[in-house]
């Protein structure tokens, strides 16, 4: 890893805009999933939804290791033992037996420089404090940490102005305690802001059985947080939320927040068509909506022959609609065009939906447009896949992938792809609070045009990571490359003509 620091003096060069392309490049997986440690994610109703994997460097040697939700059964760490460049393997670690798991997300909560992690369950909430050698423990009543009795099934965070902890969102599925339930009866959301002992604990209402939750920039420009909403549960009434953490209200359609109902389970957000408006994609049961963010603010539906509503399986004889689960962008061929996999797979035993249901891997075309590539990739799983990270696990510059499934082993591919673009992997780190510097935007400049990337916690469906920010380049031989910090400040642009490297930026 090379550290460099933004220098004031260093001045932006030109670079014209061409349309330079490589060639279509064959995308290959190699299933690596026997070198993972036995791990399965169980139980009953309380865990058809669930089942998320943290991806996350635990032990400061370059290469990221899992946490892996267990429902019923004892959440699992999984330390990296793969050679920089070779074949992928994990061995087990040692940690506290938890369970009741349904997710968990890499958060350096207390701006030690070591990241811990905000653990999601049905009972208490968890915040474990990382130490060396991937050590943790359980710092929750330390800490001031009210982790409640809910069950919890989506989560979120980032640092408000001023502030030296972060404000955290825990969203919660259905009220166990509604003798009525379980249908129209969502559980309340709450929203923890930091105070000099911990944590004040507010409840959003109403609840709308979050599935994933946000806190981003968005096409607002201002960090909101945006919830994706179960319609099974809530049946009527309810739809896709948006928070404004400044005046401490949801947006109403009076805001231009367009009401839009569907069985919400994951969120993905990133600018892909190079507007440098983040866009969104919404898992849902049927159609997966892809979101075009707009100038002013709003969001407006890709078309349908964009490739990405992937709403019936593409593998088999099922025609019945899929339940696509987390959703996470990333570019797998170094192309320069972010792609996108998504976990798919029934509930349990519904009726109306596919019962063997394929992960997709959607390629997106220089033209915008994606096609299904998950077959020739090898990485069309038929199991109940729920969580996933995209991530590279071997520092070989492409995104390996992890898939946690629902009552059956994980899956673990690497990415074997041949002749892939240039790459550039970009982490952050700033002294103070909010070490990893979340809510920065990174920008990547190149003759294929402008890549905008914000650094965020949440997303997905119960899995985060905490890893390097990936940009495929391409042919490109060089690039520029400034950062947006959480306060607005910009750094200059700076010229990298050494690619294919990770490099850390400093404040």
């Amino acid at each position: 890893m090379s550290r460099a620091t933004f220098l004031t003096s260093i001045t932006a060069f030109g670079c014209a805009i061409a349309s330079v392309a490589q060639a279509e490049t064959a995308i290959t997986f190699t299933n690596r999933s026997d070198a993972l440690p036995a791990h399965a994610y169980t139980g009953g109703w309380e865990h058809f939804v669930g089942g998320g994997v943290a991806v996350f460097d635990c032990n400061a040697d370059g290469l990221p290791d899992l946490f892996a939700a267990g429902g019923d059964s004892p959440a699992s760490l999984m330390i990296n033992r793969s050679e920089r460049g070779g074949a992928l393997t994990f061995e087990a670690g040692e940690i506290m037996e938890i369970t009741g798991v349904t997710g968990a997300y890499p958060i350096d909560i207390d701006s030690d420089g070591q990241l811990d992690l905000a653990v999601m369950r049905v009972g208490a909430n968890m915040l474990l404090k990382g130490g060396p050698e991937c050590s943790f423990e359980d710092a929750s009543a330390a800490w001031g940490f009210d982790g409640g009795d809910r069950w919890t099934t989506a989560f979120s965070a980032t640092w408000e102005a001023g502030a030296d902890r972060p404000t955290l969102f825990f969203g919660n599925y259905v009220n166990r305690d509604d003798p009525e339930g379980p249908f129209e009866a969502c559980d309340s959301n709450e929203l923890h802001r930091p105070t000099a002992e911990g944590w004040e604990k507010s409840l959003l209402e109403p609840g709308f059985c979050t599935l994933s939750a946000l806190m981003s920039k968005g096409a607002h420009g201002a960090t909101m947080l945006r919830l994706s909403n179960d319609r099974h549960y809530y049946v009527s009434g309810g739809y896709e939320q948006l928070y404004d953490l400044a005046s401490d209200r949801f947006l109403t359609e009076e805001d231009g927040w367009e009401k839009v109902s569907l069985w919400g389970m994951g969120i993905a957000e990133r600018d892909i068509n190079g507007d440098t408006i983040p866009d969104v994609m919404l898992t849902s049961m049927g159609d997966q909506l892809l979101q075009f963010g707009k100038p002013d603010g709003t969001y407006q539906a890709a078309p349908y022959d964009i490739g990405t509503y992937a709403h019936r399986p593409h593998l088999g004889e099922d025609g019945r609609a899929s339940t696509g689960w987390h959703a996470e962008w990333g570019d797998v061929d170094n192309d320069t065009d972010a792609d996108l996999f998504i976990a798919k797979g029934n509930v349990e035993q519904m009726p109306g939906n596919a019962a063997r249901d394929p992960n997709n891997l959607l390629i997106q075309g220089t033209d915008g447009r994606f096609t299904e590539g998950s077959i020739e990739a090898g990485v069309a799983s038929l199991a109940k896949s729920r969580g996933a990270g995209l991530a590279d696990l071997n520092a070989d510059g492409k995104l390996d992938l992890v898939v946690v499934n629902r009552g059956g082993p994980m899956e673990l591919y690497q990415n074997t792809t041949q002749d892939t673009g240039s790459y550039l992997d970009v982490s952050l780190y700033q002294e103070g609070s909010n070490t990893f510097a979340v809510g920065s935007v990174i920008e990547v400049l190149t003759n294929r045009g402008l890549q905008v990337q914000e650094n965020t916690i949440g997303g997905g469906h119960v899995s985060g990571k905490s890893v390097p920010l990936h940009f495929g380049l391409g042919l490109a031989e060089k690039a520029q490359l400034r950062v947006i910090w959480p306060d607005g400040e910009e750094s200059d642009w700076v010229e990298i003509t050494a690619l294919n490297r990770w490099i850390e930026l400093t404040r």
